[in-house]
């Protein structure tokens, strides 16, 4: 490879890198806002109406499109990189909440102490929660991701792709809402519909996100003249 593809190459992933860290700490801050979207009318699942969750499960779907975009251009390594950048982005700005917490806010501020202590008074049960359900998540769906992708030779995207997404958000799901319901931030009665409400929701994204995959994959192997299944090996 050239050196101006390879420095291409990693400008790409670093952006990548960038847009997933974004995405993660961003769905961390914004979680106790909730919504509904009822494309399906009301219906219930355990008490729980279906898509009744958290506005922070809107940028976290990307983070698993630019963790398989990433396994799949640049490798497994590269995408273990990437999750493990997120987690310490995660606790980083988890600190400096805490911080900002602690510290009085004056008479003429817009957020007195009270309103922000509401805002970001339950992130770090929550973050802590959602890093433990994110770190098994991630690591199982790039696992998982690989395993198909030597299994299918580098054919069928489309399996790897859905197949290691599907059982990640259901582990992330899982884990996030059992240790939020542990924490007694959630009442264990909302356990199992938010669970389906919330892995149905990722599952439906998930499905939305295969044709972009395919689009970002089909770009990055026509620019650097990939074949079916190579990579790009940034340390080379």
């Amino acid at each position: 490879m050239l050196q101006k593809d390879k420095l291409l190459a990693r400008s790409i992933y670093l952006y990548l890198g960038a847009l997933f860290i974004t995405s993660l700490v961003v769905s961390n801050l914004i979680f106790q806002k909730f919504f509904y979207w009822k494309p399906f009318g009301d219906v219930t699942v355990f008490g729980v109406s279906l898509f009744e969750i958290s506005v922070g499960i809107l940028p976290y779907p990307i983070t698993f499109l630019i963790t398989d975009l990433i396994s799949e251009i640049f490798g497994r390594k590269k995408a273990n990189q990437i999750v493990t950048a997120g987690i310490f982005a995660s606790f980083f700005s988890l600190g400096i909440v805490l911080l900002a917490n602690v510290a009085p806010a004056i008479e003429s501020s817009p957020l007195n102490d009270e309103i922000f202590s509401r805002v970001f008074a339950l992130s770090p049960i929550a973050v802590l929660a959602s890093m433990l359900a994110y770190l098994a998540a991630q690591y199982i769906d790039i696992a998982i991701y690989h395993f198909w992708k030597r299994v299918t030779k580098g054919k069928y995207l489309w399996l790897r792709n859905n197949f290691s997404t599907f059982l990640s958000q259901f582990v992330d799901t899982f884990t996030v809402v059992g240790l939020l319901c542990l924490f007694k931030v959630l009442p264990w009665d909302l356990f199992f519909g938010l669970v389906i409400s919330g892995f149905l929701f990722k599952i439906f994204i998930a499905l939305i996100d295969t044709p972009f995959l395919y689009f970002f994959v089909y770009m990055m192997r026509k620019r650097f003249n990939l074949a079916i299944g190579e990579e790009i090996d940034l340390d080379a």
